[in-house]
Formats: structure tokens, C-alpha cells, sequence
């Protein structure tokens, strides 16, 4: 009995661990921008991510953050329009070799590779599940196109996983740095 409750604590306590990581998950796969501008809409739908009781909330602490932040990235000239690429790759060394030559070749300024991704997918009309790592890859906005193509040539996979989404502000200093860190 004691090595039962003992897991069940132990497993708990791994849940707790693992909710802060899935709500930023979530801020970062919906976006800011995304969510503050569909909470300005009047009709709720469904199904969608304005449709969640805590979206006047949301509206209130992050719309005007989120249009000011905006605004100032795409008038600065000291930063360019930036977006944060999600691409998973099957094990921690074909994540490092990928995120390597991604910034060698200025494709990006940054490269995450977090571990403990798991993926549940349809592929052949099968449902799968795989252990996965997740590159969270910092870049231009028009360096997608060339970003894209480099994936599909040095992945592994037949049909990557590359999903683009817009950086609409963040850190005046990084968001420069990520400009001088990659290729025009």
C-alpha cells in the first residue's frame, strides 16, 4: 500500500510540475495577438479559443500590451518582423544536428531543444504515438521560406513538422539581436 500511495504522490507532484510548461505551451501555440484581437469580436464561437470563460480576463491584462508591443516591432528600425518556428525531430542528436546548421546558416538566432515531447498523430491511416523532441526556433518572418526548405532537406522524416507563429513583441534588445543574428 505504501509503494502505491508513494506513486501516486510521485506522479502528482510530476503533474504539477509539467501544467506551468503546458500553459505557456499554449500562450505560445495561440499567441497574444491572436487571442486579444478574437476577444474584440462580439460573436463566440465553439470550439474556439474565445470561447473560454477566462477570455475577459485575458482581454483586459494582455490587449493593450499585445497592440502596443506590436505597433513599436513593426515601426522600430532597429528590429524586423520575427516569428517563432515549431519543428520535431525523433531524438535529442538529430535535434542538435538540425538546430546546428539551422543557426550556423543564420536561419535562425536560436534554437530550443526540449526534451519529452510526446506526439499522438494519424500517419498511413494509423493512429501513432512517438517520443518526440520539439526545436522552438527563433527567427525572421522572411527567412521562413529558406528556413522550410533547409528542414525538409536535412530531416529525417518524410513530412516535417515546421508551424510558424508571429512574434508580435517581446524584449527591445533580443528582438534586435535576434534581427543581427540572422541573414537579410
Amino acid at each position: 500500500m505504501a509503494l502505491s500511495l508513494g506513486s501516486r504522490i510521485g506522479s502528482s507532484v510530476l503533474i504539477r510540475r509539467r501544467i506551468p510548461f503546458v500553459g505557456a505551451f499554449c500562450v505560445l501555440s495561440l499567441g497574444l495577438s491572436s487571442l486579444s484581437s478574437s476577444f474584440s469580436s462580439s460573436s463566440y464561437k465553439p470550439g474556439c479559443a474565445q470561447s473560454l470563460s477566462f477570455a475577459p480576463l485575458l482581454r483586459s491584462r494582455f490587449s493593450s500590451k499585445a497592440s502596443s508591443s506590436s505597433i513599436k516591432m513593426e515601426e522600430g528600425s532597429k528590429t524586423v518582423p520575427s516569428i517563432v518556428v515549431y519543428v520535431t525531430v525523433p531524438n535529442r542528436e538529430a535535434g542538435k544536428k538540425l538546430a546546428n546548421s539551422i543557426v550556423q546558416e543564420k536561419l535562425a538566432a536560436c534554437v530550443n531543444i526540449v526534451p519529452g515531447v510526446e506526439s499522438v498523430y494519424e500517419w498511413e491511416g494509423k493512429v501513432q504515438s512517438d517520443s518526440e523532441e520539439l526545436l522552438i526556433i527563433k527567427t525572421r518572418q522572411s527567412l521562413l521560406e529558406s528556413l522550410t526548405e533547409h528542414v525538409n532537406a536535412n530531416h529525417e522524416y518524410d513530412v516535417p513538422e515546421v508551424i510558424a507563429l508571429p512574434i508580435t513583441g517581446g524584449s527591445d534588445k533580443y528582438l534586435e539581436w535576434l534581427k543581427n543574428s540572422t541573414r537579410n
